[in-house]
Protein backbone atom coordinates (compact mmCIF):
# COMPACT_ATOMS: atom_id res chain seq x y z
CA UNK A 1 0.00 0.00 0.00
CA UNK A 2 2.84 2.16 0.71
CA UNK A 3 6.51 2.20 -1.45
CA UNK A 4 8.01 5.36 -1.00
CA UNK A 5 11.56 3.84 -1.02
CA UNK A 6 10.70 2.83 -4.79
CA UNK A 7 11.05 5.44 -7.77
CA UNK A 8 8.81 6.78 -10.10
CA UNK A 9 8.71 4.52 -13.21
CA UNK A 10 11.89 2.24 -11.80
CA UNK A 11 10.10 -0.74 -12.57
CA UNK A 12 9.84 -2.89 -15.03
CA UNK A 13 7.46 -5.89 -14.05
CA UNK A 14 5.47 -6.86 -11.46
CA UNK A 15 4.30 -10.14 -10.37
CA UNK A 16 2.70 -11.28 -7.09
CA UNK A 17 0.09 -12.51 -5.12
CA UNK A 18 -1.48 -10.75 -2.57
CA UNK A 19 -3.41 -12.35 0.74
CA UNK A 20 -6.56 -14.23 -0.10
CA UNK A 21 -9.24 -12.45 1.61
CA UNK A 22 -9.86 -14.77 4.79
CA UNK A 23 -8.98 -17.54 3.51
CA UNK A 24 -9.53 -20.09 6.10
CA UNK A 25 -5.97 -21.95 6.26
CA UNK A 26 -3.79 -18.87 5.93
CA UNK A 27 -5.13 -15.76 6.46
CA UNK A 28 -8.33 -16.84 8.57
CA UNK A 29 -9.85 -13.15 10.14
CA UNK A 30 -6.89 -11.35 8.55
CA UNK A 31 -9.28 -8.30 6.91
CA UNK A 32 -12.33 -7.11 9.36
CA UNK A 33 -14.66 -7.22 6.80
CA UNK A 34 -14.36 -7.22 2.48
CA UNK A 35 -14.43 -3.84 2.03
CA UNK A 36 -10.85 -3.17 4.11
CA UNK A 37 -9.56 -5.90 1.53
CA UNK A 38 -10.52 -4.39 -1.79
CA UNK A 39 -9.08 -1.00 0.58
CA UNK A 40 -5.64 -2.48 0.34
CA UNK A 41 -5.97 -3.68 -3.56
CA UNK A 42 -6.76 0.01 -4.28
CA UNK A 43 -3.67 1.41 -2.66
CA UNK A 44 -1.51 -1.20 -3.60
CA UNK A 45 -3.20 -0.64 -7.24
CA UNK A 46 -2.15 3.08 -7.35
CA UNK A 47 1.18 2.63 -5.87
CA UNK A 48 1.91 -0.08 -8.46
CA UNK A 49 0.77 2.33 -11.28
CA UNK A 50 2.99 4.77 -10.14
CA UNK A 51 6.49 3.04 -9.70
CA UNK A 52 5.79 1.28 -12.80
CA UNK A 53 7.58 1.95 -15.91
CA UNK A 54 5.88 2.82 -18.97
CA UNK A 55 3.44 0.50 -21.17
CA UNK A 56 4.81 -2.55 -18.38
CA UNK A 57 3.13 -5.74 -16.69
CA UNK A 58 1.62 -6.15 -13.28
CA UNK A 59 0.62 -9.80 -13.21
CA UNK A 60 -1.52 -10.72 -10.26
CA UNK A 61 -2.08 -14.26 -8.79
CA UNK A 62 -5.66 -13.84 -7.24
CA UNK A 63 -8.70 -15.63 -7.10
CA UNK A 64 -12.37 -15.57 -6.07
CA UNK A 65 -13.25 -16.46 -2.13
CA UNK A 66 -15.26 -18.88 -0.44
CA UNK A 67 -15.69 -17.82 3.45
CA UNK A 68 -18.04 -19.09 5.73
CA UNK A 69 -20.44 -19.86 3.02
CA UNK A 70 -20.26 -16.78 0.67
CA UNK A 71 -18.22 -16.69 -2.50
CA UNK A 72 -16.26 -13.02 -3.12
CA UNK A 73 -16.12 -11.76 -6.40
CA UNK A 74 -12.32 -10.61 -5.81
CA UNK A 75 -11.10 -11.21 -9.38
CA UNK A 76 -14.11 -8.89 -10.55
CA UNK A 77 -13.27 -6.61 -8.24
CA UNK A 78 -9.92 -6.21 -8.85
CA UNK A 79 -9.73 -5.69 -12.53
CA UNK A 80 -12.38 -2.88 -11.68
CA UNK A 81 -10.12 -1.56 -9.38
CA UNK A 82 -6.64 -1.70 -11.17
CA UNK A 83 -8.77 -0.02 -14.34
CA UNK A 84 -10.01 2.77 -12.16
CA UNK A 85 -6.00 3.18 -11.22
CA UNK A 86 -5.15 3.41 -14.88
CA UNK A 87 -4.28 -0.06 -16.11
CA UNK A 88 -5.23 -1.34 -19.08
CA UNK A 89 -6.73 -4.92 -18.77
CA UNK A 90 -5.02 -7.11 -20.71
CA UNK A 91 -5.34 -10.75 -20.63
CA UNK A 92 -6.69 -13.33 -17.91
CA UNK A 93 -4.65 -16.74 -17.70
CA UNK A 94 -6.04 -19.44 -16.03
CA UNK A 95 -3.86 -21.56 -13.51
CA UNK A 96 -4.85 -25.30 -13.49
CA UNK A 97 -3.75 -27.25 -10.47
CA UNK A 98 -2.90 -31.17 -10.29
CA UNK A 99 -6.37 -33.26 -10.61
CA UNK A 100 -7.14 -34.46 -7.35
CA UNK A 101 -5.12 -31.82 -4.90
CA UNK A 102 -7.86 -29.85 -2.73
CA UNK A 103 -6.68 -27.64 -0.16
CA UNK A 104 -9.71 -26.77 1.51
CA UNK A 105 -12.31 -30.00 1.98
CA UNK A 106 -13.98 -31.22 -0.98
CA UNK A 107 -17.05 -29.33 -1.32
CA UNK A 108 -18.26 -31.58 -4.23
CA UNK A 109 -18.67 -34.32 -0.85
CA UNK A 110 -22.24 -32.34 -0.38
CA UNK A 111 -23.45 -33.99 -3.52
CA UNK A 112 -22.49 -37.05 -2.18
CA UNK A 113 -24.23 -37.19 1.21
CA UNK A 114 -27.16 -35.82 -0.49
CA UNK A 115 -27.79 -36.64 -4.12
CA UNK A 116 -30.32 -34.64 -5.06
CA UNK A 117 -30.52 -30.95 -7.02
CA UNK A 118 -29.20 -27.69 -4.83
CA UNK A 119 -26.47 -29.78 -3.22
CA UNK A 120 -23.85 -29.44 -5.92
CA UNK A 121 -20.56 -27.43 -4.55
CA UNK A 122 -17.83 -27.90 -7.40
CA UNK A 123 -14.35 -28.62 -5.50
CA UNK A 124 -12.15 -25.48 -7.04
CA UNK A 125 -8.64 -26.58 -8.95
CA UNK A 126 -8.39 -23.13 -10.54
CA UNK A 127 -7.12 -20.04 -9.60
CA UNK A 128 -6.49 -16.33 -11.82
CA UNK A 129 -2.92 -14.58 -13.13
CA UNK A 130 -4.69 -11.44 -14.25
CA UNK A 131 -2.40 -9.38 -16.82
CA UNK A 132 -2.32 -5.45 -16.48
CA UNK A 133 -0.32 -3.35 -18.59
CA UNK A 134 0.34 0.58 -18.21
CA UNK A 135 0.12 2.03 -21.94
CA UNK A 136 1.77 1.56 -24.23
CA UNK A 137 5.13 -0.42 -24.59
CA UNK A 138 8.17 1.01 -26.52
CA UNK A 139 9.49 -2.37 -28.63
CA UNK A 140 12.26 -0.10 -30.41
CA UNK A 141 13.57 1.24 -26.55
CA UNK A 142 15.07 -2.25 -26.05
CA UNK A 143 18.93 -2.70 -27.22
CA UNK A 144 19.20 -5.80 -29.82
CA UNK A 145 22.26 -7.19 -27.51
CA UNK A 146 19.45 -7.06 -24.41
CA UNK A 147 16.95 -8.55 -26.79
CA UNK A 148 19.01 -11.39 -28.10
CA UNK A 149 19.83 -12.22 -24.20
CA UNK A 150 16.46 -12.53 -23.51
CA UNK A 151 15.25 -14.74 -26.16
CA UNK A 152 12.45 -17.02 -25.14
CA UNK A 153 12.84 -20.28 -25.93
CA UNK A 154 10.13 -21.62 -28.25
CA UNK A 155 10.27 -25.47 -27.76
CA UNK A 156 9.87 -24.80 -24.38
CA UNK A 157 7.01 -22.28 -25.17
CA UNK A 158 5.54 -24.44 -27.47
CA UNK A 159 6.05 -28.25 -25.34
CA UNK A 160 4.88 -26.42 -21.97
CA UNK A 161 1.43 -24.77 -23.87
CA UNK A 162 2.54 -21.57 -22.74
CA UNK A 163 0.68 -20.04 -25.73
CA UNK A 164 -2.43 -21.20 -23.86
CA UNK A 165 -4.55 -19.05 -21.17
CA UNK A 166 -5.15 -22.30 -19.24
CA UNK A 167 -1.44 -23.46 -17.51
CA UNK A 168 -1.22 -26.31 -15.78
CA UNK A 169 1.38 -25.78 -12.90
CA UNK A 170 1.82 -28.21 -9.90
CA UNK A 171 1.13 -25.78 -6.54
CA UNK A 172 3.63 -25.55 -3.91
CA UNK A 173 2.45 -28.36 -1.15
CA UNK A 174 1.42 -28.01 2.19
CA UNK A 175 4.08 -28.59 4.56
CA UNK A 176 6.65 -27.75 2.03
CA UNK A 177 9.70 -25.93 5.27
CA UNK A 178 10.12 -22.51 3.38
CA UNK A 179 6.88 -21.96 2.79
CA UNK A 180 5.48 -22.40 6.47
CA UNK A 181 2.73 -19.59 7.19
CA UNK A 182 3.01 -18.49 3.82
CA UNK A 183 0.84 -19.23 0.71
CA UNK A 184 3.74 -19.43 -1.44
CA UNK A 185 2.98 -19.94 -5.46
CA UNK A 186 4.91 -22.60 -7.51
CA UNK A 187 8.44 -21.32 -8.79
CA UNK A 188 6.94 -22.11 -12.66
CA UNK A 189 4.35 -19.19 -12.34
CA UNK A 190 7.03 -15.95 -11.75
CA UNK A 191 9.37 -18.15 -14.60
CA UNK A 192 6.82 -18.06 -17.04
CA UNK A 193 5.67 -14.31 -16.37
CA UNK A 194 9.06 -13.28 -15.90
CA UNK A 195 10.39 -14.68 -18.81
CA UNK A 196 7.40 -13.64 -21.06
CA UNK A 197 7.33 -9.85 -19.63
CA UNK A 198 10.74 -8.50 -19.23
CA UNK A 199 14.15 -8.27 -20.46
CA UNK A 200 17.65 -9.17 -18.64
CA UNK A 201 18.78 -6.73 -16.45
CA UNK A 202 15.66 -4.97 -15.66
CA UNK A 203 13.89 -5.14 -12.54
CA UNK A 204 10.97 -7.18 -10.98
CA UNK A 205 8.92 -6.09 -7.88
CA UNK A 206 6.97 -8.40 -6.12
CA UNK A 207 5.10 -6.36 -3.33
CA UNK A 208 3.89 -9.44 -1.04
CA UNK A 209 7.19 -11.03 -1.28
CA UNK A 210 6.24 -13.70 1.05
CA UNK A 211 9.09 -16.50 1.25
CA UNK A 212 11.11 -15.31 -2.05
CA UNK A 213 10.01 -17.00 -4.51
CA UNK A 214 10.20 -14.36 -7.20
CA UNK A 215 13.64 -12.86 -6.14
CA UNK A 216 14.75 -16.22 -6.21
CA UNK A 217 13.32 -16.94 -9.93
CA UNK A 218 14.34 -13.28 -10.96
CA UNK A 219 17.77 -13.80 -9.56
CA UNK A 220 18.34 -16.92 -11.66
CA UNK A 221 17.41 -15.30 -15.02
CA UNK A 222 19.85 -12.68 -14.36
CA UNK A 223 17.28 -9.86 -13.67
CA UNK A 224 17.04 -7.42 -10.57
CA UNK A 225 14.41 -7.77 -8.09
CA UNK A 226 12.87 -5.85 -5.69
CA UNK A 227 10.68 -8.00 -2.73
CA UNK A 228 8.12 -5.78 0.22
CA UNK A 229 7.23 -8.30 3.01
CA UNK A 230 5.60 -6.76 6.06
CA UNK A 231 6.62 -10.18 8.46
CA UNK A 232 10.08 -9.12 10.09
CA UNK A 233 10.63 -13.18 10.55
CA UNK A 234 10.58 -14.10 6.72
CA UNK A 235 14.11 -12.61 6.39
CA UNK A 236 16.07 -15.74 6.93
CA UNK A 237 13.95 -17.70 4.99
CA UNK A 238 13.91 -15.00 1.99
CA UNK A 239 17.83 -14.67 2.41
CA UNK A 240 18.19 -19.05 2.86
CA UNK A 241 15.62 -19.18 -1.02
CA UNK A 242 17.35 -16.35 -2.56
CA UNK A 243 20.89 -17.91 -2.15
CA UNK A 244 21.74 -15.01 -0.24
CA UNK A 245 22.35 -16.59 3.12
CA UNK A 246 25.67 -17.42 2.58
CA UNK A 247 25.88 -21.34 1.67
CA UNK A 248 24.60 -21.20 -1.66
CA UNK A 249 27.14 -21.43 -4.70
CA UNK A 250 23.93 -21.78 -7.20
CA UNK A 251 24.31 -17.61 -8.04
CA UNK A 252 26.99 -15.03 -9.38
CA UNK A 253 28.69 -14.18 -6.17
CA UNK A 254 28.97 -10.60 -7.46
CA UNK A 255 25.19 -9.87 -6.74
CA UNK A 256 23.94 -8.68 -3.86
CA UNK A 257 21.05 -8.60 -1.04
CA UNK A 258 20.22 -5.15 0.86
CA UNK A 259 17.46 -4.69 3.51
CA UNK A 260 15.73 -1.81 4.12
CA UNK A 261 13.69 -1.81 7.30
CA UNK A 262 11.01 0.15 8.23
CA UNK A 263 10.85 0.69 11.91
CA UNK A 264 7.99 3.65 12.58
CA UNK A 265 5.18 4.23 10.51
CA UNK A 266 1.92 2.78 9.28
CA UNK A 267 3.50 0.25 7.16
CA UNK A 268 6.31 -0.58 9.37
CA UNK A 269 7.09 -4.50 9.81
CA UNK A 270 5.49 -7.02 12.39
CA UNK A 271 6.26 -10.31 13.88
CA UNK A 272 4.50 -13.26 12.38
CA UNK A 273 3.18 -13.68 16.07
CA UNK A 274 1.68 -10.07 15.12
CA UNK A 275 -0.22 -11.14 12.71
CA UNK A 276 -1.62 -14.58 14.48
CA UNK A 277 -2.48 -11.96 16.87
CA UNK A 278 -4.41 -9.66 14.70
CA UNK A 279 -6.17 -12.84 13.31
CA UNK A 280 -8.12 -13.95 16.26
CA UNK A 281 -9.09 -10.56 16.99
CA UNK A 282 -6.36 -10.62 20.33
CA UNK A 283 -5.22 -6.95 19.10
Amino acid sequence: MDMHEISDSSIQLIVTSPPYYNAPFDYDGLFSNYAQYLGVLKRFSKESFRVLNEGRIVALNIDDMLVNGTKYPIVADAIKIFQEAGFRYRDRIIWKKPDGYLRISKRSGVLLQNPFPMYYYPDNLLESIVIFQKGKFDYRSISKEIRELSEIDTKEFQNNNWHKTLWEMTNVLPGSPLEKNVAAFPEQLPYRIIKLYSYVGETILDPFLGSGTTMKVARSLKRNSVGIEIIRDLEKVIRKKTGFDGNSEIFNNEDHLEIVERNTGKFKSVTLEYIEKKKTKEI
